[in-house]
């Protein structure tokens, strides 16, 4: 039976009735899980297909679309282990059928790009970021791993070479931000057009009572996100700071902290929110290709401190809606909150600015994208 055309709205002009979504692989909801949502809500007849999957660890509104997985499904500890078999994944990848779509939308920051979609079927990729292993980010994104390290060395350039050639099975890209479009441009020789990702500003809302006397992380505990260096600063301080969010570097940095600084692990989406209310400021260390939480903190009135590099750049306002500081040192770090203490915030200035981020922004221009592609695709 031949699916029912999307509509887009007041003009109900129809959107492709078979589609696709390839994803790198669906085992949390992290920000690339939150724009396939969004997604999902502009599409919400798609299929999905992924390396991937952990059901119970996803939303409703995605886990209940037909998902088919890779064979990295079922290799052994894959749910915990996955990211150990990335040689696999260009493969993995290759072997979905697309050939009954209309319309695929991969959203990819690892290989999701490189779907095999039929020549003469549109294929529009939300670029995350190029992989970061692959492309300037390495060592960040590593740590100090030495397995992992010698895996890289000895699989990157191969990945690399796959990765250079599947650039041609895309015929438009989006990126997330201006900040990962110019490493579009600059690694695959192709331009892009941004969107930002959606922030839930509904959700996402400033609290009835004033902030308490703690600073706060909320963050994926991996490396190139650098909580360490928040940790060693607030230690430094004797300034509380609570961290929340689950991770490898878990044990390593608890180890690290000295009684000033609280480990929470992953909460539900409404603590986190409760927390964000209650913050002195966001703390942001890592170089991020955009960055959803300080928008999200900013939607809840609340200030940010943040690197001065990559997304942030894109939606922090310097002393409008939080403070940057320029090395990812305890020293540049410590600087800023200083700064910050001396300083004042508009918790109504923060949320306005978020408010330009929100998800009703981006259905609109997601949608008014795929129909100005797929209108020049089926002419």
């Amino acid at each position: 039976m031949t699916p029912t055309p999307h509509s887009t709205g007041p003009s109900r002009e129809p959107l492709p009735c078979r589609v696709a979504f390839v994803h790198d692989w669906l085992n949390g909801m992290r920000g690339g899980e939150k724009v396939l949502e969004a997604m999902l809500e502009v599409l919400p007849e798609a299929d999905i297909y992924t390396l991937l999957l952990e059901r119970d660890k996803i939303s409703q509104k995605i886990a209940a679309r037909p998902i088919t997985t890779s064979f990295v499904q079922r290799l052994p500890f894959a749910r915990r282990m996955y990211r150990y078999y990335l040689p696999f994944f260009p493969p993995a990848i290759e072997r979905f059928d697309l050939d009954g779509y209309d319309l695929v939308v991969s959203t990819s920051h690892c290989v999701a790009k490189g779907a095999n979609v039929p020549r003469d079927r549109l294929h529009i990729a939300y670029i995350h970021t190029p992989a970061r292993y692959l492309y300037g980010f390495r060592e960040e994104y590593l740590g100090s791993s030495l397995l992992k390290r010698a895996g890289m060395a000895l699989f990157a350039p191969g990945l690399r070479r796959w990765d250079q050639r599947t650039v041609e099975r895309v015929d438009h890209f989006i990126a997330n931000s201006t900040n990962v479009a110019a490493r579009i441009r600059e690694y695959y020789g192709r331009e892009a057009h941004v969107i930002h990702p959606p922030v839930d500003t509904a959700f996402f809302t400033p609290g009835n009572e004033p902030p308490k006397d703690f600073f706060l992380v909320v963050s994926a505990l991996v490396p190139y996100k650098r909580i360490e260096l928040a940790v060693e600063t607030f230690n430094r301080l004797r300034l509380p700071l609570v961290v929340v969010g689950r991770g490898p570097l878990r044990r390593r940095l608890e180890q690290s902290a000295r009684s000033t600084v609280t480990f929470l692990g992953w909460l539900p989406d409404e603590e986190v929110r409760t927390l964000i209310q209650q913050c002195r400021a966001l703390v942001f260390p890592g170089e991020e290709d955009f960055g959803i939480v300080p928008v999200e903190a900013m939607a809840c009135g609340r200030p940010v401190i943040a690197f001065r590099r990559g997304g942030a750049l894109e939606t922090v306002f310097e002393n409008e809606t939080g403070l940057f500081f320029d090395e990812q040192t305890p020293e540049s770090l410590t600087e800023a909150v200083e700064r910050f203490e001396r300083a004042s915030f508009d918790p109504a200035t923060c949320r306005r600015h978020a408010e330009a981020f929100s998800k009703e922004r981006f259905h609109r221009e997601f949608r008014d994208f795929v129909l100005a592609q797929y209108r020049e695709y089926s002419t």
